[in-house]
């Protein structure tokens, strides 16, 4: 014959206790028979007693049964696995974090399980794709058809998993499964996912064909994206809700497309601001001119200054990169690349080495010579 065991009493608290009252009793008896705390002889029997007494005391239905039938109706034939899906000999601790009980004591950091998350809503995962983009679509924006790989829910059977639901007979629709483990610190107890509803807390007479049970399939969807103008080389767009689908029930999550723009012929990207180089001829170099130049937004009339060289800049304002991120066009810059010619027929060398000899000269070729010839 079986003892009739005194929950409440092992507690030290009447049978009318509430159920905070029944928590606090419990925390500080933990506490106090600790295994790796307690000096006590009996400690670590004290506390599998403290543990089973609460386990059915912190759960209003196994604390009704308690009231009615005793402990009886916990011993015997079910086993200790049969209550609340727990595989040591103290299950039901759905409302109780042990990580919150000695986490005060140690830190915190020994990984206990909050209670019933796996199956709780959750939101899909992020996608990340690269897409390369020509520096035109960059520039100006563009449309194009995008095809991504998610996860989505299965439509056969409603992101369900199969037909028939029922009640996991394993975790008794908790989600999730405790086991106790043994460390240099003593005995835990540790929460995991319930192996054999995946956390659903449900399973089905018949699983789904098409998704085999998960409830979720992969699938090669083709979205249209619109790309705003002045995107660059390392920049995301999201795309909120178009990533893999949620978990029971949650929210989709997110897609990420992360850019790659091309080169241009001419014109070279710093930012939102454009350089183009202009090659000019020495004549135009020295005597200036007029150029007629691409920018992005149609040619323009630009004058170069008599004595230009190599290198020399030029700004011209609100030529740049029009960026919808920044709110703002960037400037153009033209840089001066004069162009010496590499052959030259007898007739343009003969007039070349005359203007050298007349007009080809600058003060600071001038200054130069004068040093060479006082430092003979």
């Amino acid at each position: 014959m079986m003892n009739n065991k005194d929950y409440y009493a092992t507690l030290g608290v009447s049978k009318d206790a509430s159920a905070d009252e029944i928590k606090s009793a419990y925390r500080k008896l933990a506490k106090k028979y600790h295994p790796d705390i307690s000096k006590e002889p009996d400690a670590e029997a004290k506390f599998k007693e403290v543990q089973e007494a609460y386990s059915i005391l912190g759960d209003e239905t196994k604390r009704r049964q308690y009231d009615q039938f005793g402990s009886a109706a916990f011993q015997g034939g079910a086993g200790p696995s049969s209550y609340g899906g727990y595989s040591s000999g103290f299950g039901g601790f759905d409302d109780v974090d042990l990580g919150d009980i000695f986490g005060s004591m140690f830190g915190g950091g020994f990984g206990f399980g909050g209670g019933r998350t796996s199956n709780r809503a959750q939101k899909g995962n992020d996608t990340l794709v690269k897409m390369k983009l020509s520096f035109e679509e960059a520039v100006y924006g563009t449309e194009k058809d995008l095809k991504v790989d998610v996860t989505e829910e299965c439509e056969d059977c409603d992101g369900k998993g199969g037909t028939g639901e029922q009640t996991c007979s394993r975790c008794h629709g908790s989600g999730t499964i405790t086991t106790e483990q043994h460390t240099i610190l003593g005995s835990f107890l540790s929460k995991s996912t319930c192996p054999e509803c995946n956390g659903k807390g449900k399973t089905y007479a018949k699983t789904c064909s098409t998704c085999r049970g998960t409830g979720r399939i992969k699938k090669t969807k083709t979205l249209s994206v619109t790309i705003p103008k002045g995107v660059d080389t390392g920049n995301r767009l999201r795309l909120p809700g178009k990533g893999s689908a949620g978990i029971n029930g949650g929210p989709n999550g997110d897609l990420y497309i992360e850019f790659t723009v091309g080169e241009h012929e001419l014109f070279e990207r710093d930012g939102d601001d454009i350089y183009l180089d202009i090659p000019i001829t020495i004549p135009e170099a020295i005597l200036g001119c007029k150029k007629v130049i691409p920018t992005l937004y149609g040619n323009v009339k630009v004058t170069i200054p008599a004595g230009s060289s190599t290198g020399d800049k030029q700004r011209i304002r609100g030529k740049g990169i029009d960026n919808q991120g920044a709110r703002r066009k960037g400037d153009m810059y033209i840089v001066i690349d004069v162009q010496i010619p590499e052959k030259l027929t007898k007739e343009q060398k003969r007039l070349i080495e005359q203007l050298n000899d007349t007009v080809l000269t600058s003060s600071k070729i001038n200054k130069f010579n004068r040093y060479v010839e006082e430092h003979e």
